[in-house]
């Protein structure tokens, strides 16, 4: 049977090889300006390492996909489109792109350049990905992080695009770029600035023997004195509701398919994507190593698969909150 892809996040150069050296099948990576959702200073790829990244990855046998899934500014999109055409130029086995008009562009003056759409487009429905298909000829969807298995079995029975689905890291419940609870409380988009909760806007402070995690002038959360707290974000916040003080939306946690692996492969995914390319070179290591070996260890004898505790807890190290979670992997969404 053919293997489902290990997609590994790469935020440098250093990051890369290290998802390449520990098994990834291919890896992602964006350039260092506001044509990716994750423009982070010190993070990211100029052109030059963009690609010796390519060649890297080449060498050793893997693939190399470039992310390009923000919106064009009005005024002047050039970057935009000099991206695309330096991913070809050097060689990017697929382009990540969830805009229309870049779509467009790169079908029409790349044609033989494979087309992903990125999660950022929203698409969760088989109408949607077979309209992206037949008119800008997308090879492969990304699919946010709402759905369950038994949706992801329906949409690959509708469709012959290519399902990938996120299977370790951040979590994210909302409308993927477009949370409006994070933009109205940091008053930017977190699309251009990269993250939903930028640290401009972040704040810890210690208030009654507590400490209290703020976005944006709001309360998050509030910790006692040796209690692990979490990187405040408003969808893994705690708050009142029905005279109750508790995660309402999620949470804070990471994502781990790892016990419900067989099911989400059986529901006919091609790719497993890893979260995180603002994280360390050792996260992205360690972690693309343990879904390896997962992977690996499924197809040498499918009716036998077990997660090992080790790779659970290797995980659990990595994750947000030291501890993980299916999402809606097992959850009905209402």
């Amino acid at each position: 049977m053919d293997k489902v892809e290990v997609l590994s996040p790469a935020g440098n150069l250093p990051s890369l090889k290290a998802a390449v050296d520990n098994g990834a099948d291919a890896v992602y990576f964006g350039f260092r300006n506001e044509t990716n959702a994750r423009n982070f200073e010190g993070l990211n790829f100029s052109e030059k390492e963009a690609r010796q990244g390519i060649e890297y990855a080449h060498k050793k046998g893997s693939m190399a996909n470039i992310t390009l899934n923000t919106n064009p500014r009005a005024d002047d999109p050039s970057a935009w489109y000099r991206t695309v055409d330096v991913a070809a130029e050097f060689g990017a086995d697929a382009l990540i792109l969830s805009n229309l008009s870049l779509l467009k562009y790169a079908r029409e003056r790349y044609p033989k350049l494979p087309l992903h759409l990125s999660v950022q487009a929203s698409v969760s429905n088989y109408e949607a990905i077979n309209f992206y298909q037949r008119h800008f000829g997308i090879t492969r969807v990304i699919l946010p992080r709402v759905l369950t298995v038994e949706d992801i079995r329906l949409l690959s029975e509708k469709t012959s695009v290519e399902l990938e689905v996120f299977a370790f890291g951040g979590l994210c419940v909302m409308t993927e770029g477009r949370c409006f609870l994070s933009s109205y409380v940091t008053g930017v988009s977190p699309n251009i600035q990269g993250v939903c909760s930028p640290a401009k806007s972040v704040r810890f402070e210690h208030q009654g023997g507590q400490l209290q995690t703020r976005l944006g002038g709001v309360l998050i959360a509030q910790y006692e004195k040796g209690e692990q707290a979490a990187y405040p974000t408003i969808c893994k916040g705690c708050f009142e509701a029905n005279d109750q003080v508790y995660h309402v939306m999620e949470e804070p946690s990471s994502l781990n398919i790892l016990e419900m692996l067989p099911e989400v492969l059986d529901a006919g995914v091609t790719c497993l994507k890893i979260e995180g390319r603002q994280r360390t070179k050792s996260y992205v290591g360690t972690v693309t190593k343990v879904i390896r070996q997962a992977v690996d260890a499924y197809y040498k004898n499918p009716d036998q698969f077990r997660v090992k505790g080790a790779w659970q807890k290797v995980l659990n190290a990595a994750s947000e909150g030291s501890s993980h979670t299916l999402g809606t992997y097992e959850e009905s969404w209402q």
